[in-house]
């Protein structure tokens, strides 16, 4: 590379290099940055997701157009009958003429089931013509099975298909029972309904009949059987209650029960307190080290603070004087003074905790020597008392069963004689003069709704399973860092526009996409993100801006190179001279977004291969922009980024250049944006919306803050303005037109030459 004056050290006065760097974070953790959930957020998800919505809707939309559209039509006929109890529900003799409802709701649902019969299925279907108990003649014959096992299988199918268009329901608060049957034919179903409700009217009532002319005399001889068991049941235990002297024995148990019962919890209590002091003792005694904190002594761990502590002040005395200065003499003395009184406080420690694990030892012995007393002697008394319980249990089931049976006859010799039919028919089912299904638009309606609902669900949750990083206040609140800018993200119409261009002219997306958006689209929103950028990061440390930038992500992908160009060029039209530095050895992007080669760079230098001169290169577009390119792959970038050679180079470049921006690998792939880290002012964070992983974002930071690089905050990168909620739904359309209107004004403002911006960009 030819000599060039530009590259001389520059006279004017620059801002000093930060010596010490403390931003300014966000406490994110108050009340306000909790999320709520609202009407807004709740419509910025649908139209985020309203494709997978219309899908959903359309989709099941059509299923029920299909099927509906194909359902035969289908005609319900309906009779109505009132269904009273069969049986008087008797209290006393006195009450034999007050006939009481009963329990309604069980009557009617076991007349349901008959209703629902196959007995009544077959008689129907035999007086309607269809002939269930005919025979198999005409019929298929199904391998294997003889005549008489077709023709059940043709009266089972007969009989089913029956009961599956027959249907029954109580009317509420009431006896009475709507009977239906559905069928394709209206007449069919009337005649069913109407034959079906006469043929379990004459069945009731000739069942009532037989029931009662045999349930007397069935009664009656049962009545003699169970007095003989009543009184030799009663007879039985007084005798056992005499012979063991048995007087009023209660249900509660005795206090014998009561004892056994507190003697079980006390022990499961003192088993508990054992194993958790025998853990305690165990683990105490395995890591004397750690005594303070697993047995929680405030003076010990006071001790081992103040050890700590005495311990960090000798170091410093023996680094700042040497191990004879009377201060650092005195701080070993209290050292070893500390240490004495530590190690007895840690077998004070565990002394007292073994005698605790010891006393809980003893109860746990004692409680259990006396839960097996006691155990023999509950044992002792309820062998006892196994014969009288039975005993006495025989004989009040005996006295129940002959009390209800004799109730029972008495009851059915009232009945006797009020037997009257208890079926009525309301209104006999008419012909159908409509099918009740399908309801067309109300299948349709019900479609596009259920599809529009399950469209909504979907939608939440493909946003609930979506851990990516979306908003500025997510990504605040994860790593408790700014946000510096918001890079929209490149819009459908524009990308559609440079694929057409780059298919027309090769090599043209990599001249103006979006690394070059400051120079190729000055007008756009995007380029202004990029001076907000600048300005925040100018801000950021205020009075004397940060001179070295490193910029970084956590992952592949989520734009730090355009980040980093973009940032180097606002820089460039603002002041100069600037220099951006490709430290990504291993996948290097910075010379190919800017169109420059890459065949020597920061790698070639490092390794002494060429000068720095050399591989310097003077950006024709914006002469006030350097570019130090990576260079060809060396084995280990990791080692020539930690080598001295490098943090003196950026050193030596601090007088040559205003601001130098480097980018740098993954944060979470390798280790060189670690080692670059501690070597700059400060580092920039590219969060990509939607697509950065919340997890991956707060380890990239920690590992940033465990190896104590200066965090200026994050650039929230590929941001879809339609739908972030920092802005509204509102700011992506008015922040677009904005611009564009600004684009027409000032036409001379998109030249590409980056020369014209100049005077503009440092407005920013």
């Amino acid at each position: 590379m030819p000599d060039n004056d530009s590259l001389s050290p520059i006279e004017r006065q620059f801002p000093q290099r930060i010596s010490s760097f403390n931003p300014t974070t966000l406490e994110l953790e108050a009340q306000g940055s909790e999320s709520h959930f609202t009407f807004a957020s709740f419509w910025l998800i649908v139209m985020k997701r309203l494709t997978t919505i219309i899908v959903a809707t359309v989709a099941v939309a059509v299923l029920t157009g299909i099927y509906t559209f194909r359902m035969a039509p289908v005609y319900k006929a309906t009779a109505t009958v009132e269904v009273e109890t069969t049986t008087p529900q008797l209290q006393s003799l006195s009450e034999a003429y007050r006939q009481t409802g009963g329990d309604d709701y069980t009557f009617l649902t076991t007349q349901i089931q008959v209703l629902q019969s196959n007995k009544l299925a077959s008689t129907t279907l035999e007086q309607l013509g269809m002939d269930p108990d005919g025979g198999a003649a005409g019929m298929p014959k199904i391998p294997g099975q003889t005549p008489a096992q077709t023709a059940a299988a043709r009266k089972t199918a007969l009989i089913e298909g029956f009961k599956e268009g027959l249907s029954i329901e109580p009317l509420k608060d009431s006896r009475i029972l709507a009977v239906s049957y559905e069928s394709n034919n209206p007449e069919l179903a009337a005649r069913a309904v109407n034959q079906l409700i006469d043929n379990y009217t004459n069945s009731n009532f000739e069942e009532r009949n037989e029931f009662t002319r045999h349930a007397s005399a069935d009664m009656e001889e049962q009545l003699q059987e169970l007095k003989a068991k009543v009184e030799k049941s009663q007879q039985a235990l007084i005798d056992y209650e005499r012979q063991n002297l048995i007087i009023n024995v209660g249900e509660k148990g005795t206090i014998n029960d009561e004892r056994l019962e507190q003697l079980n919890k006390d022990y499961t209590v003192a088993e508990g307190d054992l194993d958790q002091k025998q853990s305690v003792y165990e683990l105490a005694k395995a890591n004397e080290g750690q005594v303070g904190i697993i047995v929680e002594d405030k003076v010990l761990q006071s001790l081992e603070e103040k050890y700590n502590d005495l311990k960090s002040q000798y170091a410093d005395a023996l680094v700042q004087y040497g191990p004879n200065f009377p201060k650092a003499a005195r701080l070993h003395d209290q050292l070893t003074q500390t240490q004495g009184l530590i190690d007895n406080a840690r077998k004070q420690a565990i002394a007292k905790v073994h005698n605790d694990y010891l006393a809980a030892l003893s109860r746990e012995k004692l409680l259990g020597e006396a839960l097996a007393k006691e155990k023999a002697n509950v044992s002792a008394i309820n062998e006892r008392m196994i014969d009288y319980n039975i005993l006495k249990r025989e004989f009040e089931i005996n006295q129940q069963l002959y009390e209800s049976l004799l109730q029972r006859l008495k009851d059915a010799t009232l009945s006797a004689s009020l037997q009257v039919t208890n079926v009525h028919v309301i209104d006999s089912a008419t012909i159908p003069s409509s099918p009740i299904r399908p309801n067309r638009r109300r299948n349709l309606a019900a479609g596009v709704m259920i599809g529009l609902i399950l469209g909504v669900t979907l939608a939440f949750v493909q946003e609930a399973l979506d851990s990516s990083v979306r908003t500025t206040e997510e990504a605040e609140r994860l790593v408790n860092a700014p946000a510096l800018a918001i890079i929209p993200a490149e819009t459908d119409s524009y990308r559609r526009k440079q694929l057409a261009t780059n298919a027309t002219t090769p090599g043209a997306l990599a001249a103006s996409g979006v690394g070059l958006a400051v120079l190729t689209r000055p007008s756009s929103p995007m380029a202004e993100s990029f001076r907000s950028l600048r300005t925040s990061v100018l801000l950021s440390t205020a009075p004397r801006p940060p001179q070295t930038l490193l910029v970084t992500s956590a992952q592949m992908g989520e734009g730090k190179t355009s980040t980093a160009t973009n940032l180097a060029m606002s820089f460039a039209q603002r002041q100069g001279p600037v220099l951006i530095i490709d430290a990504d050895m291993r996948r290097p992007s910075v010379a190919k977004t800017l169109g420059v080669g890459n065949e020597k760079g920061l790698s070639s230098f490092l390794t002494g291969a060429h000068s720095l001169d050399e591989v310097l290169i003077q950006y024709e577009r914006i002469p006030n922009l350097w570019i130090l390119p990576a260079g060809p792959r060396p084995p280990d970038p990791a080692e020539l980024l930690s080598s001295h050679m490098m943090d003196t180079t950026l050193k030596d470049m601090l007088k040559r250049f205003t601001q130098i921006v480097i980018d740098s690998p993954p944060l979470l792939l390798v280790t060189d944006a670690v080692i670059l880290s501690a070597m700059v002012d400060g580092v920039i964070l590219v969060v990509s919306s939607g697509t950065t992983a919340r997890g991956a974002l707060s380890r990239a930071h920690r590992i940033l803050d465990n190896a104590g690089s200066r965090v200026l905050g994050m650039v929230l990168n590929k941001v879809d303005m339609r739908f972030d909620t920092y802005y509204g739904s509102y700011y992506g359309p008015y922040h677009q037109s904005y611009y564009d209107e600004a684009s027409v004004s000032n036409p001379s403002h998109s030249s590409g030459d980056g020369r014209s911006r100049k005077g503009s960009s440092r407005r920013a």
